[in-house]
């Protein structure tokens, strides 16, 4: 069997782009402010921060997104356990982590205990002000057995046109039933199809502008 890092290449220098689905795993621009304008501001975060917020995902990917709202967590001063479970199917090698995230900063020593703390099977994270768990596998299969809801989602497959078992109406009514009501969900991209996805399963969808090159990306509302 074809192990994950032989299912990825490295442009630039040290950006990751996987082999399976023809993507790199965040933007070539600058991957940490695409996280933070796509899935934080996109969501509404830190403001929305509170007592047992949960965050949900759809592609943990390199982790990047799970590193940069752990940090905007600790740094808005939050008291307690901010909660993240992300559906992956193939979870990334340690060693791949490592090297996708050493562009970026430090975090205050959040980037190394993540790495550190990472194992490529997934599982559970405990770290100073989290809990992470990864849940294996192909989130078809996989979301329709989690008992959690979701204050927020971060939407970040690859492309759809080149992963659109992640994106399709089916898992999107799944995304909507783990969703607590006014909850949000926020992606990159802005592809109608995508968007009647989440208007069928119960979202108010918004088109907003989006990070980088990309002119537009996709905000949701959980509607009562």
């Amino acid at each position: 069997m074809q192990n994950q890092s032989d299912q990825i290449i490295w442009r630039d220098g040290d950006v990751p782009v996987s082999t399976r689905f023809d993507d790199p795993f965040f933007s070539l621009e600058n991957g940490v402010a695409e996280t933070e304008h796509v899935f934080l501001a996109g969501n509404d975060l830190p403001a929305r921060f509170g007592a047992d917020f949960h965050i949900a995902e759809l592609g943990f990917g390199t982790g990047l997104n799970l590193l940069v709202v752990w940090d905007a967590w600790i740094r808005s001063g939050q008291q307690g356990v901010l909660k993240f479970t992300s559906f992956e199917a193939y979870p990334m090698a340690a060693d791949d982590m490592a090297r996708a995230h050493s562009a970026f900063p430090e975090f205050d020593g959040r980037r190394d205990a993540l790495a550190d703390a990472w194992r490529a099977q997934g599982g559970t994270l405990d770290l100073p002000g989290l809990c992470a768990r990864v849940i294996k596998g192909d989130a078809r299969s996989t979301l329709p057995d989690w008992t959690g809801k979701a204050d927020a989602w971060f939407l970040d497959g690859f492309s759809p046109a080149k992963n659109p078992e992640l994106w399709d109406a089916t898992l999107m009514q799944q995304v909507a039933l783990h969703t607590k009501p006014g909850g949000t969900a926020s992606t990159y991209t802005a592809s109608g199809y995508v968007r009647r996805g989440l208007a069928a399963a119960g979202f108010e969808v918004s088109r907003v502008a989006g990070y980088g090159r990309k002119r537009h990306m996709t905000r949701a509302v959980k509607l009562p």
